[in-house]
């Protein structure tokens, strides 16, 4: 990883990943490892890690790395899993009620 032009915290981020994923698959040569194992460590993080979006973002982007760079092996079959998105927030807003509610409590009328 330091050959490559990526950031020291980005080695700190990769490493536990793909260190992580090792003895998941019974410390198998990753070399050997195909779409199911690697997809059943990431779907393993959402569903026994409880992991956010953007950690599971994290650990896909650490795996891809060794296969891609150390091994030189693409993944396609890893297209298919996508990104997962963070959930939509939606922004907390008062409804007029409440805001005039809010307004009488100080003091002051909505017109």
């Amino acid at each position: 990883m330091r050959l490559r032009p990526s950031t020291p915290r980005t080695e700190d981020s990769y490493l536990p990943w793909i260190g992580g994923s090792y003895p998941f698959h019974g410390r198998r040569d990753p070399a050997h490892l195909g779409a199911g194992q690697v997809s059943a460590f990431l779907t393993s993080l959402a569903t026994r890690g409880g992991v956010s979006a953007s950690t599971q973002n994290q650990a896909l982007a650490a795996l891809l790395f060794p296969y891609r760079e150390v091994l030189g092996r693409e993944l396609p079959w890893l297209d298919h899993l996508g990104r997962e998105r963070r959930a939509a927030r939606l922004p907390v807003v008062l409804s007029r009620e409440e805001v005039r509610a809010l307004l009488s409590e100080r003091g002051e009328f909505l017109g």
